[in-house]
């Protein structure tokens, strides 16, 4: 069954608030736009988000990624909670002090699990990570 975008709206203005008093809100991460089977995500990275190398720490891209795919499965299934049970990360360039965003987007969906693939870019639009994850209910 489709969302009308009413209804993705007051899961977007719910979950924002909720999210800031979390993980994601320490992150920083913004969410830009979600629709029906995708999500975007940004985020302003900061000095404190790289590693020792001075580039975007892996955790953060894991994060990012996780989240922008677990919005999806929320948004898909609202009534119920939907929780990772696996995700799978490619690094392929670095990302530094810069915007870079996330793009998601549903590839599977059943009454009970949703298989999700997402990728993180930076602000010239190269690919940074690449990421599958599934989600099941809880």
């Amino acid at each position: 069954m489709s969302k009308t975008s009413t209804e993705r709206d007051v899961f977007l203005e719910k979950a924002t608030e909720i999210a800031e008093q979390t993980f994601w809100g320490h992150v920083g991460c913004k969410m830009v736009e979600l629709k029906e089977g995708s999500v975007t995500v940004e985020l302003d990275v900061k000095s404190h988000h790289l590693n020792l190398i001075g580039i975007l720490h892996g955790g953060v891209h894991a994060t990012m990624l996780d989240s922008a795919m677990g919005i999806l499965a929320m948004s898909s299934k609202p009534q119920d909670k939907m929780v990772t049970t696996n995700l799978n990360i490619h690094y392929l360039a670095p990302a530094k002090e810069e915007k870079v965003r996330v793009q998601a987007k549903v590839v599977h969906e059943s009454n009970s699990m949703m298989t999700t693939e997402g990728t993180l870019t930076n602000e010239s639009g190269e690919i940074c990570a690449f990421a599958t994850a599934t989600f099941r209910r809880s």
